[in-house]
């Protein structure tokens, strides 16, 4: 009996030192951190929500049951660490007390939960007590501030997000974006209109979709928008601006440009590496991208009808245009398949491997050693 209370209070605290490690990394820790607990518990609910929304349904019955999934899963994980650290202080409580499990469960349960129905003053079992009090208290408090962190982040997402749908359609494509500039005569103003808004937003994206990778899995309002084909629309938008574009005809400008296709790449290969996908971190302007040569011949007819000046090499614009889009293919299209993003042009319709997320990770791709492939 003596060895079970030793092995009870041991496996007790390894729970609750666990549990409250998880919680830390989880709310305080502002990076992505290896974390098991939260992992499998949003792994557990993605395959019952996955299940539910099964492809034969039509997209808009999916989207309607998998937008409930990472607030249902984000808003239960704290029910988890209070389960766990009642648990563990359980086995802490039987060990130092002498008393029968039930009982060790109701003062573990009361003194977490700040109760007071249940109390042992012996020194030992009151000190295990005011500890668990103050876990509670602790979780409580992060939790407090945990989901306002969060609905503000995704607040300042889908703002973004949403005026993309004016300029860019829904849902969003390069082409409708570069045409419609075109058609209001704005086409020499993308730098500073559109590509100077969307250079901090990747920051922040990147920023809270790493310390917070739950906010990848939450759906905009609308079931047409998702942040993954808007970072696409625009990355894309950057490249065929910088490749195709006759920039000398409207007087554009390519700083700007340059460096918010460089910010969003680097973006979206950090968020990707928090969920282990795996890219090459140094790829070459010739690597094979899952665009072809005739997609991108038949986007430069389309502009080129619709009255978008554009350059006549054609060979050397798709070699530039390779050169930029290698730089984030690979991680566009798996974060798409990820996060199960409505179809959006040369994103998320394009094929590639089924990917369950793995939440955080621990392995991190090296950071590209050339400032960008082509440009």
């Amino acid at each position: 009996m003596i060895a079970a209370r030793i092995f009870g209070a041991i496996a007790g605290f390894v729970l609750v030192m666990t549990t409250g490690l998880s919680a830390i990394k989880t709310v305080v820790v502002p990076r992505a951190t290896t974390q098991r607990l939260s992992r499998g518990w949003f792994v557990a609910f993605r395959h019952m929500f996955e299940f539910v929304a099964h492809p034969r349904r039509s997209f808009e019955r999916r989207d309607q049951v998998l937008a409930l999934y990472a607030p249902v899963a984000l808003v239960l994980l704290p029910a988890l660490w209070v389960t766990l650290v009642i648990i563990g202080f359980t086995g802490m409580q039987w060990a130092v007390s002498g008393q029968s499990l039930r009982t060790a469960f109701l003062v573990s349960g009361s003194s977490l939960l700040t109760l007071g129905v249940r109390f042992n003053a012996a020194l030992p079992s009151a000190v295990l007590s005011f500890f668990e009090a103050t876990i509670g208290l602790g979780l409580v408090a992060m939790l407090i501030s945990y989901l306002p962190s969060i609905y503000s982040a995704f607040g300042r997402r889908e703002a973004l997000v949403g005026m993309l749908e004016s300029r860019a359609g829904t849902p969003p494509s390069p082409y409708e974006l570069l045409v419609r500039y075109r058609r209001i005569g704005a086409l020499q103003e993308l730098d500073d209109d559109l590509f100077s808004q969307w250079e901090p937003w990747f920051i922040d994206v990147e920023e809270s979709h790493t310390s917070f990778p739950a906010l990848a899995f939450f759906r905009s309002p609308q079931p047409e928008r998702n942040w993954v084909t808007a970072a696409g629309c625009v990355l894309d938008t950057s490249a065929l601006y910088l490749s195709i574009v006759d920039r000398r005809a409207i007087g554009g400008d390519v700083g700007r440009v340059s460096l918010c296709l460089r910010t969003g790449y680097l973006a979206l290969r950090r968020i990707a590496s928090a969920f282990g996908i795996q890219f090459d971190a140094d790829p070459s302007p010739t690597d094979p991208i899952s665009v072809t040569r005739h997609e991108f011949d038949l986007m430069c007819f389309e502009l080129d009808a619709a009255d978008v000046p554009m350059v006549t090499d054609r060979d050397q614009a798709w070699l530039d245009f390779q050169g930029w889009r290698v730089n984030y293919d690979t991680v566009l299209v798996a974060l798409a398949k990820l996060v199960l993003a409505p179809e959006g042009r040369w994103s998320s319709d394009r094929p590639g491997p089924r990917l369950v997320p793995s939440a955080v990770a621990g392995r991190r791709a090296v950071r590209s050693r050339r400032p960008w492939s082509r440009g």
